[in-house]
Parts: C-alpha cells; sequence; structure tokens
C-alpha cells in the first residue's frame, strides 16, 4: 500500500513540475527536468539524511517509468488545453505534499529516529521538491518561505502521524489522518486564504 501511494505523491509531484514550467514559459525539456527534480528531490534529501544506500529511485524502474509518464502526458493535456484553473498547480502539489510527509515520517519512524527528528524529516521532504522547482522557474526565495501554510502543513502531519502511530493505531488509519489534514490545510490556504503572519508584522 505505501508503495503504491508514494507513486502516487511521485505522479502529483510530476505533474506539478510540468505545470510549473508551463507557467514559467519553459520548453518541453524544462518540463521534464522540472519533473524529475520535483518528483525525487525530496525522497533524495530523506535517503541521503537517513544514510540510505543506494537512493531509493536508482533501482525503482517503475517509478521513473511513472514520472516520465505523467510529465508526458501533462505535457500533451497542456498541448491540447492551453488555459489551466489558477489554482490547478497548488491542488496537485497539495495532493503530493500530502503523500510524501506520511511517507517521510513513516521512514523516519522505522529508522528508529528521535520524536523531534520524525518532525523534521518529514517537513524536509515534502518541502525540498517545491523549493527546487520554485528556483528553477527563478521564483526566488520560494513563495513556501513568504507566508504560505506550506511546511506548516507538512508539519501538523508529521506531528498527527507520530502522535497516531504512538498511540497504536493502525497504520491505514494513521495515513488517512495524517494526508487529510495536510490536503486540508493546504486547500484551506488556497482557497481560504489562510496563511501565517510575516516577520514584520509580529514585531509591530
Amino acid at each position: 500500500m505505501l508503495h503504491a501511494l508514494y507513486l502516487l505523491g511521485i505522479a502529483a509531484f510530476a505533474a506539478s513540475g510540468v505545470l510549473a514550467a508551463h507557467r514559467a514559459g519553459m520548453d518541453p525539456f524544462g518540463g521534464l527536468v522540472l519533473a524529475f527534480a520535483a518528483a525525487i528531490s525530496g525522497g533524495t534529501l530523506r535517503d541521503l539524511v537517513l544514510g540510505r544506500h543506494p537512493l531509493y529511485w536508482t533501482h525503482d524502474w517503475l517509478l521513473l517509468t511513472v514520472i516520465a509518464s505523467v510529465a508526458v502526458e501533462t505535457m500533451l493535456h497542456l498541448r491540447r488545453r492551453r488555459t489551466l484553473p489558477r489554482r490547478t498547480l497548488m491542488v496537485v502539489d497539495a495532493v503530493g505534499l500530502a503523500v510524501v510527509t506520511v511517507i517521510g515520517a513513516r521512514a523516519a519512524i522505522d529508522a528508529h529516529v528521535t520524536s523531534v527528528a520524525v518532525l523534521i524529516l518529514p517537513v524536509l521532504t515534502g518541502v525540498t521538491g517545491e523549493v527546487v522547482r520554485h528556483v528553477l522557474c527563478g521564483e526566488f526565495p520560494p513563495l513556501l518561505l513568504h507566508e504560505e501554510v506550506y511546511a506548516t502543513a507538512a508539519l501538523a502531519g508529521a506531528a498527527a502521524y507520530l502522535a497516531l502511530h504512538t498511540a497504536g493505531v493502525p497504520d491505514t488509519a494513521d495515513i488517512a489522518v495524517s494526508a487529510g489534514l495536510v490536503f486540508a490545510l493546504r486547500m484551506a490556504a488556497v482557497f481560504r486564504d489562510l496563511h501565517l503572519p510575516r516577520l514584520r508584522h509580529l514585531a509591530d
């Protein structure tokens, strides 16, 4: 189940990379680059932090095929339909964030790291692809470092997963509740203008 869920998250991030490339006016090669960068950078950082070798994507042909296939299909869709709903990128990206946050929390728990590390690692896993995508699109600093509820949503999801796991809740429920929380917070940020106050506002 976890591998299938991970493929879903990777597919969502790959699509979000192509959508970002489309908005930035890149060519198809740029779309492929952003698809792979958005999809694998977070998991790569996670494996490096945990000392896992070889890196997960270097021996998973299915995962690489999913990324390439989703990237191509997304580009073909964009070719047929040149306009996109304004929030499409954010919704697709929220699916990826929800999934990789849960996967990151599970990987941290399986690695027997401290509880604080279980909270930090999923956030790093979730936001790295977003940061890389924004930087490659020339958007710096990345939007999530402004006032976006993005890393905060991942942190809430990681905390929920850790709490439920510690309480002995079945893993399926852990995943559903935690991923659902991340997605709900992101959608609240996107559609209800939920955001964090800026530092300069806190100082006033």
